[in-house]
């Protein structure tokens, strides 16, 4: 009988509170869901971004020596527009980065093995050598973590 008499007074509140702890909870779902979209939306940007650039070397037949893994620097030293190419690569690669850092996606599964084979080509390797001192260290310490420049390699 207690309780009967004290819905009877209070079901206002019982069911004010109710609905707030509702709205609370579909609030959290909504927050997930929109977080979970716009990790879906930075990862189509990005890939688009990646696909950009890509496409630019195949347009520009004059890259193409980029992904020579022969490509000898004594006899052609690295052009203009290939380390341009390059730094585009290297701030699309740090954007990347910062991005996974920041949680807004997963770090794709093979990005390191990306990295050390980008890498390990001539001319990538040439200006990334003359570029990295103007990164960030943590950026710098992540590449050198997948693929370790001539010049760490031979401090260790």
């Amino acid at each position: 009988m207690a309780l009967k008499d004290w819905l009877s007074h209070n079901w206002f509140a019982l069911v004010q509170t109710g609905m707030l702890a509702a709205g609370l909870f579909l609030t959290a779902i909504a927050v997930m869901l929109l977080a979970r979209a716009r990790r879906v939306a930075n990862l189509i940007q990005l890939t688009q971004q990646h696909r950009d650039l890509w496409e630019r070397m195949y347009s520009q037949p004059d890259l193409a020596r980029i992904l020579d893994p022969s490509a000898d620097l004594a006899k052609m030293r690295v052009t203009t527009e290939e380390e341009v190419f390059v730094i585009f690569i290297i701030l699309h690669l740090s954007s990347t980065y910062y991005a996974m850092r920041a949680g807004f996606f997963q770090k794709p599964q093979g990005l390191s093995k990306d990295i050390e084979r980008f890498f390990s080509l001539p001319i990538p390797r040439a200006v990334w050598g003359k570029v990295k001192s103007l990164q960030d260290a943590p950026f710098v310490g992540f590449v050198e973590q997948c693929y370790p420049s001539p010049d760490i390699a031979t401090e260790r």
